[in-house]
């Protein structure tokens, strides 16, 4: 059987977090139990959602990147459908196999190393906060007067 590459994304119910771990775990063993390999698996934990699921406004996110055949994927789908804790799922087929970190990772990772260092501070020094840089023809710009009719 010929194998693919695959990108799953996951919301689970926000009130089953805990058990978050639980599910995912055996997803990942049904995909190796058929042969299959699980190269990228992330829990990106609970993210506000940009519109509401059944009058829900977060859900807790997972990735998992993943090769298998169609009829392993055909099960792991019908499994994701039925199980009350999924709101959402996204199955993508890729071109090859995503072992890196996800940009959103990378970016957690990135946030918690200036976040927590040494001297307490939350960007570690001043000249590290965010600025909004301003052009000179910001500054030179003409303000409009407010008219009166």
């Amino acid at each position: 059987m010929s194998m693919r590459h695959y990108e799953l994304v996951i919301l689970f119910h926000p009130e089953q977090s805990e058990r978050v771990g639980e599910m995912v775990e055996r997803y990942s063993t049904l995909i190796q139990e058929q042969g299959g390999t699980v190269h990228r698996l992330e829990d990106w934990g609970r993210r506000t959602l940009a519109y509401p699921i059944q009058k829900l406004r977060k859900a807790h996110y997972v990735l998992v990147n993943f090769e298998c055949d169609n009829a392993t994927l055909a099960i792991l789908e019908e499994r994701l459908r039925f199980n009350e804790a999924v709101l959402r799922r996204m199955v993508l087929a890729r071109p090859r196999a995503e072992t890196t970190p996800s940009p959103l990772e990378r970016s957690r990772d990135q946030e918690g190393r200036e976040r927590y260092r040494d001297d307490g501070d939350e960007y570690g020094s001043e000249d590290d906060r965010p600025r909004r840089a301003m052009s000179e023809s910001e500054d030179d710009r003409p303000r409009r007067a407010m008219s009166e009719e």
